[in-house]
């Protein structure tokens, strides 16, 4: 009972310090899911490219990218790659996590794209579309809902992802989390309504998408 008041009273107090920390959290997260969707497609259809050297720069990027932890990707952004940058570390955090979805995200849209039967294809081209016309028209809207649900759930990683920005001064949930336990002295407590609100919205998300995903399905059998 009294670590239920402790974390009501916590909450009561510094609401404002972690509110501002969610909509960090949930802005970073949308933002650099968006551009992981632009870089993740880029990337899949040069690994699906006829040209040997485009397979090979993106096979390379999607390596390099998935070998590394993302808060080492993070560090180098901030502190090699963009040194010279001056403006809010908001944007470095946009970029290195949007880069680093984007490898995953290739290999889901790759996959979708492959998942797609080949007599799609070879109805286009029989129709007299050109190979850019039947990927955008017919393979891509068949592919988008087959890597739906892994996209949904790339969203839900990185919102859990972006926690280590507070090493580049950001004050996301988790910083807002830590800057409470140092102004309350209290070695716990905040850190454990940080973890409550993460499974709040995390479990929110799963539920929303769930049902987005069951309205999909639902679509495809009528």
């Amino acid at each position: 009972m009294d670590i239920l008041n402790n974390i009501v009273l916590i909450l009561q107090r510094y609401w404002g310090l972690f509110l501002e920390g969610i909509g960090v959290t949930l802005l970073l997260s949308a933002i650099a899911v968006g551009c992981g969707v632009i870089i993740g497609s880029l990337l899949a259809l040069m690994r699906l490219s006829k040209v040997g050297i485009l397979r090979g720069i993106a096979t390379l990027y999607v390596n390099i990218i998935r070998g590394t932890p993302v808060v080492l990707q993070l560090l180098i952004m901030y502190f090699i790659v963009m040194l010279s940058y001056r403006g809010p570390a908001t944007v470095v955090a946009i970029l290195t996590f949007g880069l680093n979805s984007g490898a995953y995200v290739s290999e889901m849209v790759r996959g979708g794209i492959l998942a797609v039967d080949k007599g799609q294809t070879e109805a286009g081209r029989s129709l007299g579309l050109s190979s850019a016309s039947t990927m955008v028209l017919i393979v891509l809207p068949q592919m988008f809902k087959i890597v739906l649900p892994s996209l949904l759930n790339e969203f839900i990683t990185l919102l859990k992802e972006t926690a280590v920005v507070g090493y580049i001064g950001l004050r996301d949930l988790t910083k807002a989390g830590d800057q409470v336990r140092g102004v309350t002295f209290s070695p716990y407590m905040p850190l454990l309504v940080v973890a409550a609100i993460y499974l709040l919205i995390v479990s929110l998300l799963t539920y929303v998408f769930n049902r987005i995903e069951r309205k999909v399905r639902a679509s495809d059998l009528r």
